[in-house]
């Protein structure tokens, strides 16, 4: 949380945050998404999300790009990760049955 708001201070136009949701609890987890909503809103601040956990990704995120060791293998629009199945594929996982995927 002080590492965001440090990056902040400078006011810059793009913001690169590596899995920010990673050691904090959920409560903190919900007020740092409505946090990058507010910021991104706002269309002077653009953040670039690297985040293992897709349900917090299709939150924030209006595109998606999917890596495979170092290499871009899908592009889109973030709606396009809601169906499961194609979710599934892209990253290649599977769900349980019911269970939404977390990457």
């Amino acid at each position: 949380m002080l590492a965001i708001a440090r990056a902040l201070v400078g006011n810059p136009c793009v913001l690169l945050m590596d899995e920010p949701s990673e050691g904090l609890a959920p409560v903190v987890i919900n007020e740092l998404i409505e946090a990058m909503k507010l910021l991104t809103r706002s269309k002077t601040l653009s953040i670039l999300l690297v985040e293992q956990r897709i349900d917090l990704a299709q939150q924030l995120a209006d595109r998606f790009v999917v890596m495979d060791r170092g290499q871009i293998t899908h592009r889109g629009m973030i709606g396009e990760l809601e169906d499961q199945s194609r979710l599934a594929e892209l990253v290649g996982l599977s769900a349980v049955e019911g269970e939404k995927l977390h990457a």
